[in-house]
């Protein structure tokens, strides 16, 4: 007489090794915190909220990109899921749009009858910095010395904006930019001792409404900051247009700071229900 057996789902970590061609994927390097267990829960999240064809075809190159050995391809893809676990859980319909020449946002997204495009990217500095000796790097930072690592973060967080910008400059509806730092150095996976980079929040929170102010198409951008140390606060002003989330030092499976900063001139701003949405998730 046959037995019947019980069918079995497939779990992510079967599924990449039958993609890869081997017994398992390794897991991310970047951020220690990161578990086998954390990534099959948002491949669970996210393939069972967007089925259809275009998103299941980005979701499976980016969770094959976990194993890649370049941090930067690595760290995009961990920041692009895990914003995207977070809008779903949220509330939000998603889809993954696909990937093409012409440079597009990563998310679109609907919130009730509401439509908004989101872009991730992750800032873990170029391929030829990460390569430098470490006597070079100390050299470098001797030259620099007058410039704080929170001064030069906050240059480089400025500079992203300004490159992401470009390529969302041809959307009319509401367009959110999410930037995800896992090191402050952006040295990736150097395992040498990380200094403690000190950070002035309200004079990012500031510099980021300003120039947000001259790129009208941009509605908004979040920030994700891992391992920076915040400035304490001389005052007690604050910007309207700014929400800001600090966590202690030992939650380490989140961002040190996460920082929404809504554009005050942007020609599609977000609506009320977005932007209460984007405050649960920070």
């Amino acid at each position: 007489m046959a037995r019947w057996r019980p069918r079995r789902s497939i779990t992510f970590v079967t599924w990449l090794g039958k993609r890869s061609g081997v017994g398992g994927p390794p897991l991310p390097r970047v951020r220690g915190e990161w578990r086998a267990e954390t990534i099959e829960d948002q491949w669970v999240t996210l393939r069972r909220h967007c089925a259809d064809e275009s998103s299941s075809l980005r979701l499976s190159r980016l969770f094959r990109r976990l194993a890649h050995d370049d941090p930067g391809v690595q760290e995009s893809a961990l920041a692009e899921l895990e914003l995207a676990t977070q809008l779903v859980r949220a509330g939000v319909r998603l889809t993954f749009l696909p990937e093409a020449r012409a440079r597009s946002a990563d998310l679109e997204c609907h919130l009730s009858h509401e439509r908004f495009f989101v872009e991730v990217t992750a800032m873990v500095g170029s391929a030829a910095q990460r390569r430098l000796p470490l006597r070079r790097m100390a050299e470098a930072d001797e030259q620099r010395e007058e410039e704080s690592r929170g001064t030069i973060l906050l240059h480089r967080i400025l500079a992203r904006v300004r490159q992401k910008a470009k390529q969302l400059v041809e959307y009319c509806e509401p367009v959110v930019l999410q930037i995800s730092v896992p090191r402050a150095d952006l040295q990736g996976w150097r395992t040498g001792r990380r200094e403690v980079t000190w950070l002035d929040v309200k004079a990012l929170a500031g510099a980021v409404t300003v120039l947000l102010m001259n790129l009208p198409h941009l509605s908004a951008v979040l920030i994700a900051l891992w391992d920076v140390e915040p400035l304490p606060s001389k005052a007690g002003t604050r910007l309207a247009n700014v929400e800001v989330v600090e966590r202690a030092r030992h939650q380490r499976a989140v961002p040190r700071v996460r920082m929404l900063v809504r554009n005050p001139r942007a020609n599609a701003p977000l609506t009320e229900r977005q932007v209460e949405m984007l405050r649960e998730i920070l």
